[in-house]
């Protein structure tokens, strides 16, 4: 099998990239060209992948370094911004780095000495672990959903991206094992497969996803919450307005048993939309599962050279190159309010900065529980935290192994529940397991691999317990998780290992400054679709809310989405965008009231 090319993605310092509206996996042709601003370089792969973790690959900037500029003459509590952004994860710089574009005056602070939250990365002995996930969406060569592409663009960055043949690999009860393919035709082939009497309902379920992907795959993303732009896409494309508020207030549970019947091919529904928002069907918002779950064969798994924190780094590079700043060891502790309008923020050594408006990248909790503590809980906010509470964390292992303990064929991502289909959403049920070195072998010492496993796990598990206990409870939890791995995927998993660090949800709060290490919102009961997220714009004049616990929720291309929402309407508010006062109060009148509905 051909893995078909190792990708470059190159953008021109003036901004926009003209896009390919081919499939990188097919393209061996193009070897060593260059097309508009994508440039391909083809290699073969004997059966799968026998010789990519031979392949010693370079990231274009390095990641060994680690990133503390500041800007040209550093941040100062003298200066005036535009606006300040709380956190430089991947929907704070985003929207950070759009409103650089449009002219605007940023000040990104953040907490940890480097950019990217829980998409960062760190490194140990040789290895580079990413901090989350290593499935990245939004990286493609086209369409309107590749919102890291087109963050990257504009700022004038380049990054080098692999494209992964499969998305991920499920091992699930009763030996059900099926493998996302890239090719959307190849997945529902094995499928289909698996359950052949349930062909019509497989096509019928995935292809309402398709429609509301290519709904959005259609349209220019900005604010929902601005109602020029809002009107404008409905009159250019009402079709695709029109489809995704149908498919608004919906769950994907409730349509994939509209087609299919079998039990077990519904728990694989379940598993899928696990993946995407940590719950089950029948409480995914049908317009997030079919945003990720058609993108994966459209745009596909890229995963980017030196790691995932590549790509903060690099937006955060741009982010100066356009006159702005970001500081590091910045703990915001509160935001400044002045006659109730947000105006600045306060730091933990006393330092202060102000700003015309304030983005929080923090979570909802943290943003109106701690950064604004003794205030009155706006409406708003009453309402999101009625319907909606905080999702457990994780229990994260990062391991460095010898590189022989995997098969040749080994996929990058796998998804592990190998015995009850009701432990999916137990803590400690199911597994999430990414191995970037199948990808990039530049990531760990040679002859060596990374294994990245995920399984959920709440902080309530691990308060209250003496250092000495809750180190061996990580490790009782760390050996089972590996013993499980060992007899399902890996034999001799365990003599094989390295080196091994283990994270709790007390670890993510620490490092990633998330209330009890939360990964975003979870509907209380079953919810109607997206109806009750909230976007940007909060009940406090001046302030606005980004990343996952924002519409459209938990993911990359959410949050991403999310930060390019936020930056066009502060734009608006501060000028940089057409603006309608009117049009605005009705707009968020009526979207407030259509949240209560939820």
């Amino acid at each position: 099998m051909s893995l078909g090319c190792y990708q470059t993605i190159q953008f021109p310092r003036n901004g926009r990239a003209g896009f390919l509206s081919c499939s990188p996996l097919k393209n061996s042709h193009l070897k060593g060209k260059k097309i508009g601003s994508v440039k391909f370089r083809s290699f073969q792969v004997s059966q799968r992948r026998k010789d990519i973790k031979n392949m010693r690959l370079k990231s274009m900037l390095s990641v060994d370094r680690v990133v503390e500029i500041e800007g040209k003459e550093g941040a100062s509590t003298g200066s005036k911004y535009d606006t300040i952004v709380i956190g430089s994860g991947i929907g704070g710089l985003v929207a950070a780095t759009q409103l650089a574009v449009k002219g605007a005056k940023v000040l990104v602070l953040e907490k940890y000495v480097i950019p990217g939250g829980s998409s960062g990365h760190y490194q140990r002995d040789g290895y580079t672990f990413d901090v989350g996930s290593s499935v990245m969406f939004g990286f493609s060569d086209k369409g309107n959903l590749n919102l890291i592409t087109q963050a990257l663009a504009a700022v004038g960055r380049e990054m080098e991206v692999i494209p992964d043949p499969t998305t991920v690999h499920f091992h699930l009860p009763n030996n059900l094992s099926v493998r996302v393919h890239k090719e959307y035709n190849e997945f529902i082939e094995e499928l289909t497969s698996k359950f052949p009497h349930e062909k019509e309902g497989i096509l019928k379920f995935y292809g309402e996803c398709w429609k509301i992907f290519n709904a959005l795959n259609s349209l220019q993303l900005k604010s929902l919450e601005e109602p020029i732009y809002l009107f404008g896409q409905f009159f250019q494309k009402p079709l695709e307005c029109l489809t995704l508020a149908y498919y608004l207030p919906q769950n994907a549970g409730d349509i994939a048993r509209k087609y299919i019947k079998d039990p077990r091919l519904l728990s694989f529904i379940d598993a899928e939309c696990f993946i995407v928002s940590t719950v089950n069907a029948l409480r995914t918002p049908m317009i997030n599962a079919g945003m990720v779950l058609c993108d994966r064969h459209f745009g596909g798994i890229n995963y980017p050279v030196g790691g995932v924190g590549r790509i903060a780094e690099s937006l955060a590079e741009g982010l100066i190159d356009r006159g702005s700043e970001i500081l590091y060891k910045a703990n915001v502790t509160n935001i400044i309010l002045d006659q109730g309008k947000a105006v600045g923020v306060r730091l933990s050594d006393g330092r202060e900065f102000f700003a015309r408006t304030i983005i929080s990248n923090a979570t909802r909790w943290d943003t109106f529980g701690k950064l604004l503590k003794g205030e009155s809980l706006p409406k708003e906010e009453e309402n999101f935290q009625k319907v909606y509470v905080k999702a457990p964390s994780f229990l994260s292992i990062h391991m460095g192994v010898k590189g022989d303990v995997l098969p040749p064929d080994t996929d990058c991502h796998h998804f592990i529940l190998e015995d009850d289909w009701r432990r999916l959403e137990e803590s400690y049920g199911s597994i999430f397991l990414s191995i970037p070195t199948v990808l990039d072998s530049s990531l760990a010492p040679k002859g060596n691999h990374i294994l990245h496993i995920f399984t959920t796990s709440s902080i309530e598990d691990w308060q209250g317990l003496p250092p000495k206990d809750y180190e061996a409870k990580k490790e009782l939890i760390a050996e089972e998780i590996i013993r499980r791995l060992e007899k399902e995927l890996f034999p001799g998993l365990k003599s094989s290992i390295v080196l091994k660090e283990v994270g709790t949800p007390k670890t993510h709060r620490r490092f990633l400054a998330r209330d009890m290490g939360t990964y975003g919102p979870m509907p209380r009961q079953i919810p109607k679709g997206l109806l009750g997220m909230p976007f940007n714009t909060t009940g406090v004049n001046g302030l606005y809310c980004v990343g996952d616990s924002c519409f459209p929720g938990q993911g990359v291309i959410a949050v991403a989405f999310s930060g390019v929402m936020c930056a066009h309407r502060v734009a608006a508010d501060i000028g940089l965008e057409r603006k309608s006062p009117i049009l605005d109060a009705a707009l968020l009148r009526l979207l407030g009231w259509l949240r209560t509905l939820a």
